[in-house]
């Protein structure tokens, strides 16, 4: 018995037409057979402009194209209670680039997830070695179908050992019969016959074997080289039948049109098992080394029967110790020589039958549902295992992984002698929407960040403007800075907005400790001195939180000082204040409501309980910190920001769209301020989790940046990243980019925290 009562098989299902439908219908067909009391059903993938008529094992139907239909089969799948999920993984099959929806589905699973490889790229494309990177780190255990896909994934993928299975493609499990009677039911008594079977297509080397068929007719008249599959639906509806076509008039261009027979079928289990029955010899004439698994080898094999191939990798360990007969690729005389020497010998013929059945008993549906049962057993939920984004490597938290060099010509376009621009139109600065003292205070303390040896700093009139933004921005009439400027240069109010007075302090808090220019300092401390008051008038925790940064920064530099440290602790008393009024057991926040730039509430704290000595703040913040990482973690481990749809809802769940850089940023800031707090390796692996979200750790598996340009996308819709540039989205980057790399080098423990095996989940 099991203690798995219910699964769901992800995949292609029968009536459609493709090698993952007929596997994935069998597969869960074998489980429900071998163990009738666990409920397996088929989540089964449709592609677009085609219909099927599903049987009642199909309990949900996803359109491939329909990024909302992954999401609700997510929730289906989570609301039905599973045991586990079976992923039948194939590119092609799932929508989005290289497959990437069905990522939002797997993202979204609180049940173990057990994939299934049936192709692992050796070369893949950085957006398909993207997608699985984040199929296997969602996945509590991999299974492949032969050594070759276990060592590539080890390679290639750097993934664990014990995180791989090994189970070979299942086979029916019927006598081994001579082909006499088959011959006789299906029209070919008292002839030889050679068979290749499956979906027609021109990587399957069909036209290598017509080119051998005279010279094994010279040798054995008496033959007929049957071919039989549909062909491939995909081919169909680009090329209609013209592929079937040219093979036909090639079999009529080499005289051996009545020796060759095409049927354009797709066939049952049990017709097919007819057709391997009848068969002499199976053929498998594929052009491409990169075959991981082959269904048609695999049912040839099993059913005793003796196979030439070329060397594909499933071939080449299938059919190795001389189980089958191994040919050069595209050489239609060794292929015509090695199936007429078969042909010519039964005595061997028979031998090779006998010797692949044999070999092949363990490979029967039975002995395959018994061994995913197994996997599934043991699978752990949360079982996760973090690959880098954009490399395919997993490694422990204290490898050396090189972070992303910090290229800032998107940023320095975004900019004129004015200042940085809040938004662009792509790529493009967009003027109509003209500047904000958020944006330019932000790049402010960029310009200080990448005050670094090793780090290439802006140009000193880069640096200067945004300071001269800044003081432009302050008016002295109301001791209020401005926020909005048009492209004219025309401020459009006399005050910001509480938050954006909070983070004008803080930049000029930063700068007066920081910048490379002395008189630059000395400007920042007088300008923090002459606007800090105003912080006592502030109601926004979030304003409270951003003028503690520039606090803590302005104290540590301070000669006089008092005036600054009795502001510090009347503000952080303030957030402890709240935090006491507001948090229960299960919402241990500041507000009734998650917003924007929320970790920085929690930064805060830490950090001027770090300058003050205060364990009492630091502990609030570790512990609002924590709870706020399990919002934005997703039961995979993966970082989900706050999504904007949610900003402000009452004690709710945070909505998971739009995703915005500013979030990934602040948390990154706050983990890594948590970790100088207690030291604890946790912080560092979650500030890797936000950071990698840039990269393509994220819900739509995309990245988000251009490492030529240093460019930044605004973020994550439900469907589609936002193709806008904006300000905000390119200092948030950096300045996450910058951190991460101060720690690499920083730190004697690790160079580079990105590279996190085990994230916790």
């Amino acid at each position: 018995m099991t203690s798995i009562k219910r699964l769901a098989f992800i995949g292609n299902s029968l009536p459609r037409r493709c090698g993952i439908a007929t596997f994935t219908t069998d597969l869960r067909q074998a489980v429900a057979t071998f163990q009738p009391d666990v409920d397996a059903c088929i989540v089964a993938m449709t592609n677009r402009g085609h219909t099927y008529k599903y049987p009642p094992v199909v309990r949900i139907e996803i359109k491939d194209d329909r990024l909302q239909d992954y999401v609700d089969a997510a929730a289906a799948l989570n609301g039905g209670q599973f045991d586990a999920v079976s992923l039948q993984h194939e590119f092609g099959i799932f929508g989005g680039e290289a497959g990437s929806h069905i990522v939002a589905l797997l993202s979204r699973l609180n049940m173990p997830i057990i994939s299934t490889l049936h192709t692992i790229l050796a070369e893949p494309t950085p957006a398909q070695r993207d997608v699985l990177n984040r199929i296997i780190e969602l996945s509590s255990r991999v299974i492949v179908m032969a050594n070759k896909g276990r060592d590539l994934l080890r390679t290639i993928y750097r993934v664990p050992a014990e995180k791989i299975e090994v189970i070979p493609h299942g086979i029916p499990d019927i006598p081994l019969v001579g082909s006499s009677p088959a011959k006789e039911k299906l029209g070919f008594g008292g002839r030889s016959v050679i068979l290749t079977f499956g979906l027609l297509s021109p990587n399957k080397g069909i036209e290598v074997m017509i080119d051998a068929m005279p010279a094994i007719l010279s040798r054995h008249p008496n033959t007929v080289y049957v071919v039989l599959g549909a062909t491939h639906p995909n081919l169909v509806q680009d090329e209609g039948e013209a592929y079937r076509e040219d093979l036909v008039a090639r079999a009529r261009e080499r005289g051996v049109e009545e020796s060759v027979v095409f049927l354009d079928q797709f066939v049952d289990q049990a017709t097919l098992l007819d057709f391997i029955s009848m068969c002499d010899v199976y053929v498998t004439p594929y052009l491409s080394e990169a075959q991981m698994t082959s269904g048609t080898l695999a049912y040839s094999f099993g059913c005793g029967k003796p196979i030439v191939s070329t060397p594909y990798w499933h071939a080449q360990e299938l059919l190795a110790d001389g189980r089958g007969t191994i040919v050069p690729f595209g050489d239609a005389t060794a292929i015509g020589q090695a199936t007429a020497d078969l042909l010519c010998d039964g005595v061997r013929r028979q031998a090779m039958g006998e010797q692949a059945y044999t070999a092949s008993r363990p490979m029967t549906w039975a002995c395959s549902a018994d061994r995913y049962l197994k996997v599934f057993e043991t699978a752990v939920p949360g079982q996760k295992f973090r690959v880098i984004p954009g490399t395919g490597s997993t490694a422990s938290a204290r490898d050396s992984k090189a972070l992303p060099e910090l290229q800032t010509s998107h940023f320095l376009a975004m900019c004129d002698d004015t200042g940085l621009f809040q938004h662009a139109v792509y790529s493009v600065p967009d003027r109509s929407h003209g500047y904000c003292i958020d944006d330019n205070a932000r790049a402010l303390l960029l310009s200080c960040a990448l005050d670094h040896p090793r780090e290439q700093g802006f140009p000193e009139s880069v640096s200067s403007r945004f300071a001269s933004f800044i003081q432009h921005a302050w008016n002295p009439d109301t001791k209020r800075f401005r926020n909005f400027m048009g492209f004219d240069r025309r401020w459009l109010e006399d005050r910001g907005s509480e938050d954006s007075q909070g983070r004008a302090l803080w930049a000029v808090g930063e700068c007066a400790r920081g910048d490379a220019d002395e008189a630059r300092r000395g400007w920042a401390r007088w300008l923090f001195i002459e606007a800090m008051p105003t912080a006592l008038t502030f109601g926004s925790p979030r304003a409270w939180a951003f003028a503690l940064l520039g606090l803590n920064a302005y104290c540590a530099v301070a000669e006089d000082k008092a005036e600054a440290d009795r502001l510090r602790r009347l503000l952080s008393e303030r957030l402890m204040s709240v935090f006491k009024a507001v948090a229960t057991p299960d919402w241990l926040w500041f507000e009734e409501g998650l917003a924007y730039d929320n970790a920085r509430l929690p930064q805060a704290l830490i950090e001027c309980g770090l300058a003050t000595r205060n364990a009492a703040q630091i502990e609030v913040g570790l512990t609002s910190l924590r709870w706020l990482m399990m919002q934005q973690t997703t039961k995979a481990g993966l970082f989900r920001p706050v999504g904007t749809a949610g900003f402000q809802d009452t004690r709710k769940p945070p909505e998971m769209f739009d995703q915005q850089p500013i979030e990934a940023s602040a948390t990154i800031s706050a983990c890594l301020a948590a970790w100088r707090a207690d030291g604890d390796d946790a912080w560092t692996a979650d500030a890797a989790s936000a950071f990698a979200w840039f990269r393509g750790a994220n819900d739509l598996s995309t990245s988000l940046i251009d490492d030529s340009t240093g460019a930044c996308r605004d973020g994550l819709h439900p469907d589609r990243p936002n193709e806008n540039r904006g300000g905000e989205s390119v200092v948030s980057y950096l300045l996450s980019l910058a951190e991460m790399r101060e720690l690499a080098r920083s730190t004697q423990a690790f160079e580079n925290p990105l590279s996190v095996q085990v994230l916790r989940a």
